[in-house]
């Protein structure tokens, strides 16, 4: 099943990338460079949605439009994409 957030990244101070999900919370990424953030936000959402998906009372959130988002100047905006394999025990 696929899943797809969007995801806010902005360049800090030094030069490095910093990212989080407005839907995901507590779901934040990083990197030296937006690929490296990217594909941390993406090991990062592959793990919030697992932990969600695997407590019986988790439900995932819905998904925010980029025009409903309070973004600042430079916020480079990202939707990312985590396919999970469900597997025994998951309901689908």
């Amino acid at each position: 099943m696929k899943f797809i957030y969007p995801a806010v990244f902005h360049k800090n101070d030094e030069g490095t990338y910093e990212g989080y999900f407005p839907d995901l919370e507590c779901c934040y990424a990083k990197g030296d460079t937006l690929d490296e953030a990217i594909d941390d936000a993406n090991a990062a959402a592959y793990n919030w949605i697992e932990v969600e998906l695997d407590d019986e009372e988790g439900e995932l959130p819905r998904i925010s439009d980029e025009s409903d988002m309070d973004l600042k100047e430079g916020d480079i905006v990202r939707n990312i994409c985590v396919t999970m394999r469900f597997h025994e025990g998951w309901d689908e």
